[in-house]
């Protein structure tokens, strides 16, 4: 089966017991007014993958959903995240998980709604660590200006969004940097992606950039920070915590559905039928529900996004 590079859709029909399942590929989105089809949607590179980590919780949801009209469900993918707020803005997905900084996106974007946290692997909160090298003449975010540092990808909560606003709240400006070599102004703070985290710690340590940024989680990986490179750097702020990712439904999603389906994801994790599908969903341990102080965190970085997203980008 060839995949294009335009839209993707990966369409997963989960029926019921008597009836066998099907799974079927098309360039062409589902219809809007379908309301027996629940349709979950994920930003992906990689939609093979991706379809597989997915699949096996939506077959455990479906069937759960009958009592509200849900028969069937799809999985549509969308190649970036401008694809997926239109989605959701169009109708066309239901429910998405994103990290934080997406979801707020997403919020103001699609007018989507966070409905519930994501724990992951154990971890249901997590927040940004600056670090350095342990020679440095780098104390503080201030001292940061004419200096560089390494973020993940534009898209990630903890290894961007979090860190360039609090860069900003700083009082610093931020120049995006060509390469590892460039420099900043030296009333600026140079920035550039490095895609993986052991990138950004392999950069700090060999110092091709001056600061990192990892999340807290990353920062206790010994996969992301080798311990040989532990001992060499020192931390010089953290940010606060966030949710680590969340459980996002549209506007205008049927109440009683989506009352549904938050039962059905909380209830989940005591299911040990649901063990092996929470499992592959990228290590969902289990859904809880937002609490006040976790609205408050959501709507701080919604600002601070929507402040880089204004002056940084």
């Amino acid at each position: 089966m060839s995949l294009c590079c335009g839209l993707l859709l990966v369409a997963l029909t989960v029926l019921l017991p008597a009836r066998a399942q099907q799974a079927q590929a098309s360039t062409v989105p589902p219809p809007d007014d379908d309301a027996s089809v629940l349709v979950l949607g994920r930003i992906s590179d990689d939609p093979k993958s991706h379809y597989e980590q997915l699949k096996p919780l939506l077959e455990y949801v479906v069937p759960r959903m009958a009592s509200v009209g849900i028969r069937s469900g799809r999985i549509l993918m969308a190649r970036d995240f401008q694809q997926m707020a239109s989605y959701m803005r169009r109708g066309r997905v239901d429910w998405v998980t994103e990290t934080s900084g997406n979801a707020v996106l997403l919020e103001q974007r699609a007018g989507a709604r966070s409905m519930l946290i994501t724990e992951r692997d154990g971890a249901s909160r997590y927040h940004s660590v600056f670090f350095v090298r342990r020679d440095s003449t780098i104390r503080t975010l201030k001292d940061l200006a004419g200096h560089s540092v390494a973020f993940q990808s534009p898209y990630s909560t903890s290894a961007y969004y979090l860190p360039a606003s609090m860069l900003l709240e700083s009082g610093q400006r931020m120049e995006l940097l060509l390469s590892p070599m460039d420099r900043p102004p030296a009333d600026s703070v140079g920035y550039l992606f490095a895609r993986t985290e052991l990138n950004i710690t392999t950069w700090v340590h060999k110092r091709l950039v001056d600061a990192g940024v990892l999340s807290n989680l990353d920062w206790a990986s010994p996969q992301r920070l080798p311990p040989a490179f532990a001992g060499d750097f020192r931390i010089i702020a953290e940010s606060q915590d966030v949710p680590r990712a969340l459980v996002l439904t549209r506007a205008g999603m049927d109440p009683k559905v989506e009352a549904r389906l938050r039962d059905v994801l909380m209830e989940a994790s005591s299911d040990p039928d649901a063990g092996e599908a929470m499992r592959l969903f990228l290590g969902t341990s289990r859904f809880l529900p937002i609490s006040a102080e976790d609205r408050k965190a959501l709507d701080n970085l919604g600002a601070g996004v929507a402040r880089v997203r204004r002056e940084v980008e």
